[in-house]
């Protein structure tokens, strides 16, 4: 979402990182540039301007004047400036009230907040908390059976009343149901409503009083842009809102409404989707979408992500495969795998530091989506025992799996050369020796230790001399 704004800024504080000195000159050529980017991306004019009025007083102070590295000092300013843009600390969802612990998700129509429900849900259920379900959309056709669905696929149950058309008493009766269930967190998902229209503005705080929220969530269509901020004011006016949940942030709008909603409604983000499944739902940190922006990838949460799709006993067993030197194709399918639950594979790029807007833009173009399945329907070609052993494959057999797999010859040949590569790789890694190399070379210390060398030896030189 923020990869125009990225490539701006990054072009703006390119020339700033290696000056060897900072002065008002080259300061305000490079927020001139800032501004411009900021403004590009749809920020607010008042929030572009005072976000580089602070920027340029920070960087124009003494501190900073006399660092050996001026231009290193400027990029870290900004950091520090646009995460504070974006809310500063990290805004948690307080759902400890209760049970069940209520969250009324509200905005306009198409924001997207019957599957951000959902996500919701699935997220709560790998916290441990059991959730359910409210239906309190009656006027949008076929809204009530899609949560239907989504709630079946996760296993999640649903409260609906279709011939029910008072959504507050949907709502309350929603709410018993869930106490009655031993729920701790419930989802009311309400119908799409224009901030402008006075009598559904109305049913929202009816059910507000019949039942109260912990969180009401205003969900935002992250390419809305700054109409977003008008709506989020007047729907804060009438329901005081706790948070934002934005969707689509995987979507290529600006961005600028993002950077501008924690200033002008002085309320966080604390959601956002970024993508089509169920799981594809982070809370926001301030700290780490600022690093993204500026290039400066996002290392923790690439952890977490990891974390979540690789199993810890697998790993110690990969790890175990790794110092035995004893991989074979099924491991490296299986890391593959992990790597495609993780989520696309320029999202990934993503985060990792020191790729820019310009070298993901790159790579997105190079990167072929169903090169996974064509190496999955490679490996499953072939044999057991030809996976284990990657050195039975002669040229008749490399030419049954191409056959099989739909491939040709060159891309068996070149998947059994990636995973050589790897091998060859991670045998560096791990000291250049696998497990049973190591133990010989420990045998055979311990033989010369003993003298059974010198006693090999010296009968080898009796016998030559017989």
């Amino acid at each position: 979402m923020f990869e125009v704004l990225s490539q701006r800024l990054d072009g703006a504080l390119r020339k700033m990182r290696n000056q060897v000195r900072i002065t008002e000159e080259n300061v305000g050529e490079s927020m001139r540039e800032v501004r411009r980017a900021l403004l590009e991306a749809d920020v607010q004019i008042q929030v572009a301007r005072d976000f580089v009025e602070r920027v340029r007083e920070k960087a124009l102070g003494h501190d900073v004047l006399r660092t050996l590295q001026p231009g290193q000092q400027l990029v870290k300013i900004v950091h520090e400036e646009l995460v504070a843009l974006l809310g500063g600390e990290t805004a948690e969802l307080q759902l400890g009230g209760g049970p069940p612990a209520v969250l009324l998700l509200v905005g306009l129509q198409g924001s997207g907040k019957t599957t951000l429900a959902a996500k919701v849900a699935s997220s709560m259920r790998k916290r441990g908390r059991k959730t359910m379900l409210v239906a309190a959309d009656v006027y949008r056709p076929a809204a009530i059976e899609q949560l239907q669905v989504l709630g079946a696929e996760l296993e999640v149950p649903v409260f609906a009343q279709p011939d029910e058309k008072d959504v507050a008493a949907i709502v309350e009766r929603g709410h018993a149901a869930a106490r009655q269930e031993l729920c701790n967190v419930l989802v009311v998902d309400t119908a799409g409503r224009l901030h402008v229209d006075d009598e559904l503005m109305r049913e929202l705080e009816s059910v507000r009083r019949a039942v109260p929220p912990h969180e009401t969530l205003l969900v935002l269509d992250a390419m809305t842009g700054q109409e977003a901020l008008h709506v989020a004011q007047e729907f804060d006016r009438r329901i005081p809102l706790t948070g934002v949940a934005l969707t689509k942030l995987d979507g290529d709008a600006r961005g600028g409404a993002a950077l501008s909603l924690r200033t002008v409604l002085g309320k966080p983000i604390k959601l956002v989707g970024v993508g089509e499944g169920l799981d594809d739902l982070e809370a926001f940190h301030p700290d780490r979408m600022a690093q993204r922006i500026l290039g400066m990838g996002d290392v923790l949460t690439l952890v977490e992500k990891a974390q979540e799709v690789v199993d810890e006993e697998q790993a110690a067993e990969l790890e175990k495969k790794v110092r035995r030197q004893a991989l074979t194709l099924e491991d490296f399918l299986e890391q593959l795998q992990a790597v495609k639950r993780m989520g696309p594979l320029d999202k990934i790029l993503g985060m990792v530091p020191g790729v820019d807007a310009k070298s993901l833009s790159q790579a997105r173009e190079r990167i072929d989506a169903r090169q996974l399945d064509r190496v999955q329907g490679i490996v499953h070609s072939m044999t057991v025992a030809e996976r284990r052993n990657p050195r039975l494959l002669d040229g008749s057999r490399r030419r049954r799996i191409a056959r099989g797999s739909g491939t040709s010859v060159q891309e068996v040949n070149q998947l059994l050369s990636q995973f050589d590569q790897m091998k060859r790789m991670m045998k560096s890694m791990t000291g250049g020796s696998g497990g049973g190399s190591s133990r010989a070379a420990r045998v055979a210390t311990r033989k010369v230790a003993a003298g059974q060398g010198r006693r090999r030896y010296g009968s080898k030189r009796k016998r030559r001399r017989r």
